[in-house]
């Protein structure tokens, strides 16, 4: 059609994604009909299940169904609606499988036919976070629009780029939190080109008269009728004026502010405690968590990840949600940042009827709004008040959901059917607040009755609303005391609660505060003095915190998009309860039924007088001695495998151990391996394996016949523990011991010294080496270079020659213990040493950013994975994912974005620091997500691409047999690792107190450290011989034969019945679905196309999108600079937008030679384009990089040193100081280097930069996001939320339009204008150098007229920076720092106060 010179139209929108689903189905096509969606909606599956509950309230009087239908559609199938929102014809509307794409234009698309204009329905469906947004603070009527559209509909949230037409106009959108690029240009034929790159479509910059981007939740929009072009703001307030939507808001709305807590006690504490354990809770929730929660309003922070048995294994009672692990998003969409980017994050909720959402009227404003989904008595008494007639009429039922204890288990089904009657003939009734209550009035009810588990209760009511077409006519309060944690929290709203009054955990509170315990430690100082309504806020601030944190693991920023979203998979619950509470909830092994569920409730009843007097310690974080809950890694399974691998705990360089023999290294015993390893097996059951034997089909073979044990340890690996987590002496050892064996280390997040890079040849007779006085041991030839060096989202110690000197390079995508968040090292663990290898400050906490920045969607983990290929050409690419449902369709999209290993992390792994629900509830078994990766690559073609890895809790060789026939061929240890170096599980490695200094950084504590390479090696042996004695009883010599072989693995009988709590447990769903690939062996091997080799010694190449890079790196005259490494040498090259990471190839051949420091030429690099994506990534000192055009998205990432120059070309129609020139997340991870940009960057510019100095002329939002070092000055506007997480480095800030206070996080830094003579210097200077640079107009201006701009700068620094020289005047005859690099590779100061000389007229570059 569009060659046709017949054919014309006013528009066209082109869409090409990159397809994960290998196996397309017609259902997951996008239909195109009304929009073009680029992304993910994270919140599809409530939206979908609230879009199936208005298809079922049939609300709407046949006299309205007119009203629906614009005069111009008046043939619209529209008229035939006799349902709240959907016409019965297009039913079901949506469906779960179809794309989310599909479901969102089936959506757009009615509410396009109805009364919304597209905009407008885009608005509505994707809204952004409107409040305290500083841009709309003169348009009060787009606030208003939000507020109203956010009580009628949940928003379809996720990281989208949105491109729409209803025929009538053609616009584009972004999500509210814009990491996903969109660039536009206007020529001066008035044509608009929206891109997602720029440089897609070629123009010449001289028609160009306008070039922008959009920003989080921004908007553009063409009419087609008058050709006009209306940016954010004019199309939103067009809209939003439509309606009078403050004044219906002012009068419908009643609103519930967060309001004072009551000090009145509900019970006396001796009913407290005996409700307490009724309800489950134990000692530990109260010594941790509410302890943590009220005296800190932070959640527990513990470590050394989940090594209890799963729920349903257990043998002590848990609680309903302990049944439920949370999903998190990873490759296919990002997870979002709550601690750094909370601005665009609300946990407000809703109560009352929904209108429809069609039919736009007064009535929808008729809502009860909630500030917090946390009630007190004091917000539920004013909830109660608006059922007075004169104040909203709000009708109001509470539904106990107690019953009569002498009903026994079976009663529980009666009770739900109860409640669930009850509920329905309520809301007919007209009731639009309903409270499910497990509140009993005094000790006597506590004694005769029991209780449906909230969870349960209304995951029941909530879906027989639905069922009866009632649930958009209700919101549902639990009142409950069976919640405290922030997963439980999460786990009631994800099943339909709008709000939760946790009466019993604020009576907690209340107890906890009062007690003689908490008032000593407030008296003595050990815990924040509060009042008694503080310590209830701190609860109420904490939970809220942690529902933002779960929220945003799954890439969600609305509470209101969580609620009924359902977003958790089920393990050990059976098919009654899931049909009953929990529909469309995935649970893959079976489990408990209601019975089970009730007698489990029963259990946890308080029996005995001590029992009634004082809670149980369940010990379910920490381990009890004998009576509590059983943990795998104990300080006794410690001690059982010291004594098979002869160490000594206190042999170490604190005591004897130079004057030890073998350094104090007993000889291995194999007798004590075997009780090791049979105290595991005769265990109480723990994990799904524990359920699995094996049943070979070959008789046993002689185990001479099995492959040696040295081929076995190549397949090891250590789990991916940073220098940080881990003292030097504790990671030091495992890499040199990891390397002995032959297997791959893994450095973790964080960097490594150079130092480790050589292999060690100064090794004397004692084992002792000067290079590494603080290790014994040692052998010649040893090596402590991490085979793999992990590149994680805080980008910690990542330099190009931390890349070029990896063998593998690990994305860390996820891990175990926090799938979905950023890594954490205490303040306390960065001493000088390790602040130095992470360019950070020494002292000050760590936390990283969620992996959202460049690796949001699969798309830019394709380009990390092309940067990292391009950089070294010689390492494979790993990619580590964390188990959960749906990993194998991510698993081949990982596979089709070129990485070379996918590693499956179980949800149990170990960890320094995390969260406690963190590492309690989110993630599934490695069992789980290998067999579903290995099945999804190898039904779809893609298994011999990569090679699988498993981690996570893996201690024998049993443990690795089962895990190779589930599809793995590589292994790694972690926690077991520790011990077998030391390691005794005091589980402190968060406090920096471990007792044998494997996770301190404590200088007396790291000399108790008692590990060698040897002990290490030796438990490797013992797992090895282990495996070779497994596969000579199951008749197979080669590993590699067991690798994929599902079908030796059978369910275990015996262990089955071992199961406590149900007999409803079965894992052959859970086998079914791998395929038999006892004769199909070729995916051990790499590709046909790849020459069929061994897939460890294979690499992916990148493709043409390297094209560019390689010419350069072969040019002659660079070869020659590069091996001469002197003089001044100078090329030109031109780009498109299709050569990505262009010059990664460069700085990679210059690392390899020279390191990171060592190149003394000037290579000058001139390019002309739109360069791709990456541009300039990991430049090194001697680099100069100058790109005349254009670039996308993450220039200069990890750029290390050098210069880039970016500037438009001379002839451009456009005014540069106004117009985006380089893409979002730019100088992401940067270290040093400077960078001009002459015109605006985009999203989270300086992003975790560590020492680049940059300069250009206005940035979108999050501008030194998380940054440590470094300055950056911007010459025009900024976004909000400046210098979040912003621990280190100065911003300068011209002010333009005097509203930059409103954009600055204050959380962390402070800001002021330029007051000290350094300051001015150090600003001026760079400056001046970004004029010379790129010829900057603005730069030129402000510099011609000085002293009046200098004024409006504003400058921006952390508590580190306070006493600096440019930011206070207290220090004397400091120089101050106003170049990253000199070209003699010196860093460049000048002295205080000290004028340029004439000499220096190029301004301190020279």
């Amino acid at each position: 059609d569009l060659q046709d010179e017949d054919f014309t139209t006013k528009f066209v929108i082109y869409h090409r994604r990159f397809s994960t689903n290998t196996n397309p189905k017609w259902p997951l096509a996008q239909p195109m009909r009304v929009v073009g969606h680029n992304g993910e909606i994270n919140t599809l599956v409530g939206n979908v299940n609230w879009v199936k509950a208005r298809e079922k309230s049939k609300t709407l009087p046949e006299s309205e169904l007119n009203d629906l239908v614009d005069a111009e559609n008046t043939d619209n199938i529209v008229m035939m609606c006799n349902t709240q929102d959907v016409p019965n014809v297009l039913e079901p509307l949506v469906d779960l499988g179809r794309s989310d794409s599909a479901n969102l234009d089936a959506v757009f698309e009615l509410m396009t036919k109805s009364r919304h204009r597209a905009p407008c329905a885009l608005m509505s469906l994707v809204p952004t976070a409107y409040e305290n947004e500083p841009a709309l603070s003169n348009n009060p009527e787009i606030v208003d629009f939000y507020k109203f559209h956010g009580g009628l509909l949940e928003a379809w949230d996720g990281p989208a780029l949105l491109v729409y037409s209803d025929g009538k106009s053609i616009g584009a959108s972004l999500d509210r939190n814009g990491l996903r690029p969109a660039r536009y240009s206007i020529t001066n034929d008035g044509t608009v080109y929206m891109m997602s790159e720029t440089g897609v479509v070629d123009l010449d910059e001289a028609d160009i008269v306008q070039k922008g981007r959009l920003g989080p939740g921004q908007m553009i929009n063409v009419d087609l009728a008058t050709g006009e072009f209306k940016d954010n703001i004019a199309i939103k307030s067009e809209i939003a004026s439509r309606h009078p939507y403050g004044e219906w808001v002012k009068q419908g709305r009643k609103d519930v502010t967060r309001m004072s807590f009551a000090d009145d006690r509900l019970y006396d504490d001796a009913t407290t405690t005996f409700a307490q354990g009724t309800f489950g809770w134990g000692l530990e929730d109260i010594g941790m968590q509410i302890q943590d929660m009220a005296g800190s309003a932070k959640e527990t922070t513990y470590s050394m990840g989940d090594d209890a048995p799963i729920a349903v294994l257990s043998e002590r009672p848990h609680t309903t949600y302990n049944y439920f692990k949370q999903r998190f998003a990873q490759v296919t969409n990002p997870p979002i940042d709550p601690l750094r980017e909370g601005v665009v994050m609300s946990v407000a909720m809703t109560l009352g009827k929904k209108e429809s959402i069609y039919k736009v009227s007064e009535k929808g404003a008729r809502l009860i709004h909630l500030e917090s989904p946390v009630l007190n008595s004091n917000e539920m008494d004013r909830i109660a008040s608006f059922a007075e007639p004169e104040n909203g009429g709000f009708q109001q039922s509470t539904v106990s959901t107690r019953y009569t204890l002498a009903d026994g288990p079976e009663g529980m089904k009666a009770a739900i059917d109860a409640i669930c009657d009850k509920a329905v003939e309520d809301v007919r009734n007209g009731v639009e607040v309903l409270i499910l209550s497990d509140k009993s009035a005094d000790q006597a009810e506590l004694d005769g009755t029991t209780y449906i588990p909230p969870m349960v209760a209304v995951g029941a009511v909530h879906h027989r609303l639905i069922d009866e077409g009632l649930r958009m006519d209700t919101g549902l309060v639990i009142e409950t005391g069976s919640a405290w944690s922030t997963h439980h929290f999460a786990c009631l709203v994800g099943y339909g609660a709008n709000a939760v009054h946790p009466y019993l955990a604020l009576e907690t509170v209340k107890q906890w505060h009062g007690s003689k315990r908490t008032q000593s430690m407030m008296k003595a100082g050990k815990l924040t003095s509060t009042s008694l309504d503080e310590a209830q806020q701190n609860y109420r601030k904490a939970v809220e915190n942690g529902l933002l944190k779960i929220l945003s693991k799954m890439g969600i920023s609305l509470l209101s998009s969580y609620q009924g979203a359902q977003i958790f998979e089920a393990m050990g619950l059976g098919e009654e309860v899931i049909n009953t509470s929990f529909k469309g909830t995935t649970s893959r092994i079976g489990g408990v039924n209601l019975s089970d569920i009730a007698q489990e409730t029963a259990m946890m009843r308080p029996e005995t007088a001590s029992e009634k007097a004082k809670l149980i310690n369940y010990g379910y974080y920490k381990p009890v001695p004998k009576q509590g809950e059983y943990h795998v890694n104990s300080s006794d399974l410690a001690k059982l495998l010291h004594n098979a691998i002869g160490l000594d705990k206190k042999v170490s360089a604190a005591t004897n151990r130079d004057e030890a023999e073998n350094d104090g290294v007993k000889p291995k015993n194999v007798a004590n391996y075997e009780i090791f390893k049979k105290s595991l097996e005769s265990a109480p059951l723990a994990n799904i394996r524990d359920l699995l034997d094996f049943e070979s089909d070959r008789e046993s073979i002689s185990i001479d016949e099995v492959e040696p044990a040295a081929e076995i340890m190549k397949r090891f690996c250590t789990g991916a523990m940073s220098l940080g987590a881990l003292s030097r002496e504790a990671h030091e050892t495992l890499a040199i011991a990891v390397n002995r064996v032959g297997g791959k280390s893994n450095s973790g997040e964080g960097g490594e010294d150079t130092v480790r890079i050589k292999d060690l040849s100064d090794v004397d007779e004692k084992g002792r080496s000067p290079t590494y006085p603080h290790l014994a041991g040692l052998k010649n030839g040893d090596s402590a270079n991490s085979y793999i060096h992990q590149v994680a989202s805080g980008r910690f110690g990542v330099t190009p020659e931390f890349l070029t000197t990896a063998k593998q390079l690990e994305i860390k995508m996820a891990q175990g213990a926090k799938p979905g968040e950023g890594g954490q090292l205490p303040g306390p663990k960065v001493s000088d040493y390790i602040a130095g290898l992470r360019a950070s400050k020494p002292g000050v906490t760590l936390i990283s950013p969620p992996p959202h920045h460049d690796i949001y969607s699969i798309e830019d983990l394709a380009q990390l994975i092309h940067d990292l290929h391009a950089v070294n050409e010689s390492a494979g690419v790993s990619v580590k994912l964390v188990s959960s449902i749906g990993i194998g369709t991510v698993a081949c999209g990982v596979a089709k974005a070129q990485a070379d290993v996918i590693q499956i992390s179980g949800g149990d792994g170990g960890t320094g620091a995390s969260p406690l629900s963190s590492i309690k509830h989110a993630g599934m078994p490695w069992e789980m997500g290998l067999s579903e990766a290995h099945s999804a690559l190898l039904t779809n073609g893609l298994r011999d691409r990569v090679t699988l890895r498993v981690d996570g809790g893996i201690r024998t060789g049993r443990d690795i047999a089962i895990a190779a026939m589930m599809g793995a061929e590589e292994f790694g240890f972690g926690t077991i690792a520790m011990i077998a170096e030391g390691c005794v599980m005091a589980r402190v490695c968060h406090l920096n107190t471990c007792p044998v200094g494997v996770t301190s950084q404590k200088e007396e504590l790291r000399k108790k450290f008692p590990g060698t390479p040897e002990h290490v090696v030796n438990f490797f042996m013992f797992v090895a011989e282990e495996i070779r004695e497994l596969m000579a009883h199951l008749g197979y010599s080669k590993f590699e034969d067991l690798i994929g072989r599902a079908d030796i693995l059978k369910e275990s009988e015996e262990q089955i019945t071992r199961i406590a709590k149900t007999k409803g447990v079965s894992l052959s769903g859970f086998f079914g679905s791998i395929p038999d690939s006892k004769d199909s062996r070729a995916f051990l091997l790499a590709t046909p196309a790849e020459g069929g080799g061994i897939k460890d010694e294979v690499v992916h190449v990148n493709g043409g999108s390297s094209d560019l890079d390689r010419e350069m790196c072969n040019h002659e005259d660079v070869k020659a600079a590069i091996e001469n490494n002197s003089g001044d040498t100078a090329v030109s090259f031109n780009i498109k937008n299709t050569d990505r990471s262009t010059g990664a190839m460069l700085a990679g051949d210059i690392s390899r030679k020279y390191g990171n420091k060592g190149l003394d030429g000037n290579l000058n690099v001139n390019i002309f384009g739109s360069a791709g994506q990456s541009f300039g990534a990991f430049t090194l000192p001697g680099m100069k990089l100058r790109l005349t055009g254009e670039a996308n998205d993450y220039v200069g990432k990890g750029m290390h040193g050098g210069e880039i120059v970016v500037l438009p070309e001379a002839d451009a129609g456009f005014v540069a100081a106004d117009s985006s020139i380089v893409g979002n997340a730019c100088l992401y991870g940067a270290t040093g280097g400077d960078f001009h940009a002459n015109g605006r960057a985009g999203e989270r510019f300086c992003v975790r930069n560590s020492g680049a100095y940059a300069v250009c002329e206005g940035t979108g939002d999050h501008c030194c996001e998380y940054m440590t070092g470094g300055v950056v000055v911007a010459l025009g506007t900024v976004g909000r939320n400046v210098g979040a997480g912003m621990t280190g480095g100065i911003g300068y800030f011209y002010d333009e339009d005097g509203r930059f206070n409103e954009r600055v996080n204050e959380e962390i830094v402070k800001f002021q204008r330029v007051v000290t003579p350094a300051g001015e210097l150090q600003l001026k200077n760079m400056i001046e150098r970004h004029f010379e640079k790129t010829g900057s107009e603005k730069a030129e201006a402000i510099l011609d007229n000085w002293d009046e701009e200098k004024a409006k700068f504003w400058q921006v620094y952390p508590p580190s920076e306070a006493q600096s020289a440019v930011v206070s005047d207290t220090i004397v005859g400091e120089t101050v720092k106003v170049s990253a690099t000199a070209p003699s590779e010196e860093l460049c100061y000048l002295p205080v106060g000290a004028g340029l000389s004439p000499d220096q007229t190029t301004r301190c570059a020279d």
